[in-house]
């Protein structure tokens, strides 16, 4: 029994030790695999096979090969037009304020017309007794008239009874003197005809004058009319209220200013230009335009205007671009920046990124240098 006891735990150190001696061997193994040293060489398919290369994709476009210079400036309405008083009186309304919309035609403000409408009715009164005149003149034309119709008719009379009673002189049948008593009445019938038609004509020379006095009357109450029609100030044309120069209350005298439009159908943007750079620019050359206002957003446009006066200290020249608003979101007072269309030709631009020089290097040939990469390749 005590032998056999001791041939069990022989077996068992000799089983451990062929266990623990193969450890080292096996983990030196993995330290060289894990560290190349040792390593089997790998073909190039298996290496591929083992590891993929990320590689950016850059498209090559037409475009320019400098980037457009851009000039700053600020957005102003297309015309602005000062809402001015034609007569003096004080203002009752102002029916808008700052940033409103106005169409043409409407009535913005209200001058006090008391003393204008007085001045109508005196005139309107006036006017109606100058008619009166006429209608007076008139009548006794037509009162001239029917006297010489009467003078007319004893004229013609007369002379019947005249030819009549000559011939009964001559039968003997009456005195001459008789005869001769017609003879008068009918030329005294003959004055009077005439006289009738003189008259018709002073009458009707009268008339003519009380019409002329109506007319001029007519003028002055059409006058005072539109006078009054001045307390009234309506919108001469569509636009935005820019400014209240006065407020209700004050006293206006004629040609003081109540408000200031501004029509933003189009807005111009007037930009500084160096005296040297103008021979590029010409009226009517289109032009981009971003407003920092709307996210750097571009709205096309083109030169108006180029003025003749510079600034000479500064030596510029100021250019007036104006860019269409048929939405009117674009304000006043907005800062622009303005770039002209490029005039050089168009090339076939790469990105910087897809360059590559010989020995790796990016950079070489860059598009914003002009110029073309040496042996590169994308």
């Amino acid at each position: 029994m005590w032998y056999e006891g001791k041939h069990k735990q022989k077996f068992s150190c000799l089983l451990l030790l062929c266990l623990l001696l193969p450890l080292p061997y096996l983990t030196g193994c993995q330290f060289f695999a894990e560290n190349g040293a040792g390593a089997q060489p790998q073909t190039p398919g298996a290496s591929q096979k083992k590891s993929s290369i990320n590689v950016n994709v850059a498209i090559a476009k037409t475009g320019t090969i400098q980037e457009p210079r851009e000039y700053p400036g600020t957005t102003n309405p297309f015309r602005e037009v000062s809402l001015r008083s034609q007569i003096e009186g004080r203002l009752l309304k102002l029916n808008v304020d700052v940033g409103d919309t106005v169409r043409q035609g409407q009535i913005l403000a209200q001058i006090d017309d008391a003393l204008l409408l007085t001045a109508v009715n005196e005139a309107q009164a006036e006017l109606a007794a100058l008619e009166s005149e006429v209608a007076q003149a008139e009548n006794q034309v037509s009162n001239a008239k029917a006297r010489k119709r009467q003078a007319q008719l004893e004229f013609e009379q007369a002379q019947i009874d005249a030819a009549r009673l000559k011939m009964l002189q001559e039968a003997g049948a009456i005195s001459q003197q008789e005869a001769e008593l017609a003879q008068t009445a009918a030329a005294t019938a003959q004055e009077n005809v005439v006289a009738a038609t003189k008259q018709i004509s002073t009458e009707e020379k009268a008339v003519t004058v009380a019409q002329g006095r109506v007319k001029a009357q007519q003028a002055v109450v059409a006058q005072n009319q539109e006078r009054q029609s001045y307390a009234l100030l309506a919108a001469p044309m569509n636009g935005t209220v820019l400014e209240k120069v006065t407020e209700p209350g004050n006293l206006i005298t004629a040609g003081g200013e109540v408000l200031t439009l501004g029509d933003f159908s189009r807005v111009k943007v007037d930009i500084p230009v160096s005296d040297l750079e103008l021979v590029n620019i010409k009226v009517g050359q289109s032009v981009s335009v971003r407003l920092d206002a709307f996210a750097g957003k571009s709205v096309a446009g083109q030169v108006t205007n180029i003025f003749p006066t510079g600034d000479a200290a500064q030596l510029k020249v100021f250019v007036e671009v104006t860019i269409p608003n048929s939405n009117g979101r674009i304000g006043s007072g907005l800062f622009a920046r303005v770039s002209f269309a490029p005039t050089t030709s168009s090339r076939v631009v790469i990105p910087e990124t897809a360059l590559q020089g010989r020995e790796g290097d990016t950079g070489k040939g860059k598009p914003g240098d002009g110029e073309e990469s040496s042996e590169g390749r994308v």
